[in-house]
């Protein structure tokens, strides 16, 4: 009976060890409604930095904005998403061309995930030989799923010279991407690829556009304060008096 007890007692111990780790990798919140963040991780600089995605539940089956940036956990969001609401990924849109982004683009577009990128975006994964989307937009469009429209904005350079977020108007849910910085960054961040000219000019047609949003995904960090615009251009700031 010892014997046995103790098996139990070891068999939980493996599935809570294994829960844990998979809670380390991956990580679903709720936003509000029928709208959720993911959150996967990756080491940045030598720390561990998460990286955060979104994807709404429609009617017609689950729109994906952004791919993990931890390879590992392309097929877990898939299962996990499946198990939490019953429903499969069937569009997937990638904000810009870091990998952060666009990682998993290849093995979606392989098991029959519609997935978009711009035009831009696209043509900056083709030279450096990077996943591709299957479908390319190439102006601002509206994306009418089930019972949810949204707009794929691009308000400039900032980031990434391709860098768009996602607007959600009669929601006001504003998906910034890594074009937007978490009221938690003390930086830029990863500066390899921006426009940090043009970025203040970017944030304010944001503003002047997707009006007064209850919510603001940020590509990294804390998602939860409607600051971060704000915050954003105080960085901005920061980084000029510096210069």
């Amino acid at each position: 009976m010892r014997y046995v007890t103790l098996l139990i007692l070891l068999g939980i111990s493996c599935i809570t060890s294994f829960a844990q780790e998979t809670n380390q990798r991956l990580k679903l919140s709720h936003i509000t409604g029928n709208f959720y963040v993911y959150i996967t991780y990756q080491s940045y600089n030598g720390q561990k930095m998460s990286a955060n995605g979104m994807y709404v539940v429609t009617k017609e089956g689950v729109v994906l904005f952004d791919t993990p940036w931890d390879t590992t956990q392309f097929q877990p969001l898939l299962d996990s998403i499946y198990a939490r609401h019953h429903k499969k990924i069937i569009v997937c849109i990638a904000t810009h061309s870091h990998e952060d982004r666009t990682a998993g683009l290849s093995y979606y577009k392989k098991i029959g995930i519609k997935t978009y990128t711009t035009k831009q975006t696209d043509s900056i994964c083709r030279e450096r030989n990077e996943p591709r989307a299957q479908y390319t937009i190439t102006n601002d469009s509206v994306f009418t799923v089930g019972q949810y429209s949204f707009q794929t904005y691009y308000a400039g350079p900032g980031h990434t010279p391709d860098n768009i977020v996602i607007w959600f108007s009669k929601e006001k849910i504003l998906y910034g991407g890594c074009l937007i910085k978490s009221i938690e960054a003390i930086d830029l961040g990863n500066l390899a690829d921006a426009d940090v000219e043009a970025w203040p000019s970017t944030i304010r047609n944001i503003q002047e556009n997707c009006k007064n949003p209850t919510y603001i995904i940020t590509g990294h960090q804390d998602w939860t304060s409607t600051k971060s615009l704000e915050h954003t251009l105080k960085l901005l700031e920061e980084y000029k008096k510096k210069k």
